[in-house]
């Protein structure tokens, strides 16, 4: 059972009930001392070089070590120096809320980014763990952490502004690896080669975008999503490659909310053969599961939103595509299209 800590799992649908929801969050957010963890390792050059230019920022001072991890805390932001694997870290979420008694509200972890291409790359996404060799667990996925869509926008204006671009791509990922958590989850990265993880012009950048977008600097954080509860649409997206294109031309618009994008490759259908061509034809495979895991876990992190599949028809033959969307009406998920997240 996934945890979702104050997440509301109700639908309210009057702007009364929304704002009593809100204005009861931020009680209990007062009350119980709820963080965001911002975790980076000391292994990797690409995650420890935007903390290091976070930490050089003003306002942080020392906070209580989590089992010899040291911790600094700005505000309500409590930020993670490791020494091992960034996606064998599990539960830092339950670990940290034991320690400190604080509730973790959600995790951003810094990281690298590689790749085939070596292209150099500035990237976001969700996590699940159906690729155990890079941490995580099967027929499991942290809840999206909601800042994921205006956090892309965002840092894509931040790399323009920087003249990271066009050298830089600023891409969304489809969902994967762990480690495993129960507070909303989205991973910020370098790519995608050891040159590129070093530069100190894409730290910069990563620890801009965590300054601004969590309202460090005195302004308003981008993404929170308690103040935008008003029955807007959540984008999960379902097929396509590693770097979700498709859906990625429709988050790029503002103020389209992305939950968890799931690659092609996290659908195992099996194909059936001659029968393929048959109506109500029972596909087998994990698909189902990974579809409706992620629904949910998305449903959870957006409490009051609509959750909105859009698929990317292209990357599906057609009996696939049949079967993800008879299965899709069975469950009662909408299938939107392009235009109905603008």
């Amino acid at each position: 059972m996934i945890k979702i800590g104050l997440l509301c799992h109700r639908r309210i649908s009057s702007t009364k009930h929304c704002f009593s929801n809100i204005f009861h969050q931020d009680l209990l957010r007062c009350g119980r001392g709820m963080v965001t963890l911002i975790v980076a390792t000391t292994i990797d050059p690409a995650s420890i070089g935007p903390a290091s230019a976070l930490l050089a920022m003003p306002g942080w001072h020392p906070g209580p070590p989590i089992q010899d991890v040291p911790s600094f805390v700005n505000r309500d932001v409590r930020l993670l120096k490791h020494d091992s694997s960034i996606v064998r870290e599990d539960h830092l979420d339950t670990r940290w809320e034991e320690t400190t008694g604080e509730t973790v509200d959600e995790i951003i972890f810094l990281s690298k980014h590689t790749a085939a291409s070596k292209r150099p790359a500035l990237t976001v996404h969700p996590i699940e763990g159906d690729q155990l060799p890079v941490g995580g667990k099967p027929a499991w996925a942290a809840p999206p952490n909601p800042r994921i869509g205006p956090w892309f926008r965002l840092l894509k204006t931040i790399a323009d502004s920087q003249n990271l671009t066009p050298e830089f791509e600023v891409t969304l990922e489809a969902t994967h690896h762990g480690p495993v958590t129960n507070a909303p989850t989205m991973f910020v990265e370098i790519g995608s080669t050891e040159e590129y993880w070093k530069r100190q012009d894409a730290a910069q950048a990563i620890a801009l975008l965590v300054w601004e977008g969590l309202g460090l600097g005195g302004g308003d954080a981008v993404g929170d999503w308690s103040r935008n509860c008003f029955q807007q649409k959540i984008l999960l997206g379902i097929g396509g490659g590693h770097y979700v294109p498709r859906h990625m031309d429709i988050v790029r618009k503002d103020g389209v909310w992305v939950g968890h994008l799931i690659a092609g490759y996290s659908l195992p259908m099996e194909d059936p053969g001659p029968s393929k061509a048959q109506a109500n034809l029972e596909v087998g495979g994990t698909w189902k599961q990974a579809i409706r895991v992620a629904f949910d876990t998305t449903r959870a992190a957006f409490p009051l939103g609509e959750v909105v599949a859009h698929l990317d028809n292209k990357s599906f033959k057609g009996w696939q595509r049949n079967a993800i969307v008879g299965f899709l009406a069975e469950q009662n998920i909408k299938v939107g299209k392009p235009s109905d997240f603008c």
